[in-house]
């Protein structure tokens, strides 16, 4: 008798509804237990984690503004992902993006009309992302290299562009000695909705509205659908799915580009430490959580947000050590990520039989006798 994972032929809403909901009971059984080995009450400790991120409106905007770039993250690593392309770059895209933009905001701004600063920063950023996603795109389109090693290799090149630009060349004289370049004119700024929390929101929400409807009705999104269920029934209908390679990172890389945007134009305005923070890489999970649907994306990225600054939370509401709060992240997404595995796979009991597993001359066991 064995255990095996055996694939859906068709996921039903209540799947899609049911296995989510039980792996979030597990999750919190899960943090439950670590904050009572911790020396916590769970229910204190997620009540303040929930104050934290969701109890007032200075709170809710803080977690808009960490949710943001996880959203438009998330939704570039989903567009990549649905037709097999494991895009593992978006970390150093939105770098890309966040740079360009930076570039058009301190050198070019003063000699465009003060209207159209913000735009240009926003195109040429989105741009810049969206050709540093092509490079990888076009390896594996054409020659065939594997894009996990190339876009996770060039994470490292644009994080260390990025760190090299604003401790040297375009370092701010006037910074007393804190690394960052000098602060964005006003006409480069991304207005605010409330607190902190700026436009990018109705860019996420508006490039998921444009996804989805790509993805569902025009005939480039079935042709991703169909490259990422069945590249060989792809090829044979004839899909060029190099073409398509290319065209999905582009819109991709753009939409990472887009959120490093929206970082240095409405949080920071200016670029220093803390544009490349990992949002790229959580990206992957945000993505793998709302199985790469754009409206899920959106949800999936403001909870998940709302988890990361909550667990911050608790750590000065309960004064608990610094590792806690992040191994409780840790411990409520892993039981979450091993329960989507339930959405497109289900666990069957397969009961061995003898031939099954091969007679004694077909094992050797004859010839270990003697």
């Amino acid at each position: 008798m064995r255990i095996a994972f055996e694939k859906r032929e068709s996921v039903s809403h209540t799947v899609r509804v049911l296995v989510p909901l039980v792996s979030l009971v597990f999750a919190l059984a899960f943090g439950a237990l670590l904050l009572l080995f911790s020396g916590a009450n769970p229910g204190v400790a997620y009540a303040a984690m929930a104050r934290g991120a969701f109890g007032s409106s200075r709170a809710l905007a803080e977690t808009f503004v960490k949710a943001i770039p996880l959203m438009l993250t998330g939704l570039a690593v989903a567009v990549a992902f649905r037709m097999l392309f494991w895009n593992i770059g978006a970390e150093g895209q939105l770098a890309m993006g966040g740079l360009a933009a930076t570039g058009v905001a301190l050198f070019v701004s003063e000699g465009l009309p003060s209207w159209s600063v913000l735009p240009v920063a926003i195109l040429v950023g989105t741009l810049a992302g969206a050709v540093w996603a092509a490079i990888p795109a076009a390896l594996r389109a054409y020659l065939g290299v594997n894009e996990v090693i190339t876009t996770l290799m060039m994470n490292y090149v644009a994080i260390l562009l990025v760190s090299h630009m604003y401790h040297g060349p375009w370092r701010d004289p006037a910074g007393y000695g804190f690394p960052g370049t000098a602060r964005f004119p006003e006409t480069a700024w991304l207005p605010r909705l409330y607190g902190r929390a700026h436009f990018g929101l109705l860019f996420a929400v508006v490039a998921a509205a444009v996804l989805w409807f790509v993805l569902q009705r025009t005939k480039l999104g079935f042709e991703l659908r169909i490259v990422g269920e069945n590249p060989e029934a792809a090829r044979y209908i004839g899909i060029d799915i190099p073409r398509l390679m290319l065209v999905a990172m582009l819109v991709s890389g753009g939409l990472a580009g887009l959120a490093g945007v929206c970082e240095v134009t409405g949080v920071m305005r200016r670029l220093q430490q803390g544009l490349t923070v990992g949002h790229g890489y959580t990206a992957i999970i945000v993505a793998w959580l709302a199985q790469l649907n754009p409206w899920a994306v959106l949800l999936v990225g403001f909870l998940l947000a709302g988890l990361l600054v909550g667990g911050d939370q608790i750590q000065m509401a309960m004064g608990l050590p610094a590792a806690v709060g992040l191994v409780l992240q840790g411990a409520l997404l892993f039981p979450m990520l091993g329960g989507a595995l339930f959405t497109e796979y289900r666990l069957r009991i397969v009961r061995t039989t003898p031939e099954d597993v091969g007679t004694p001359e077909e094992l050797g066991l004859d010839e270990a006798r003697s």
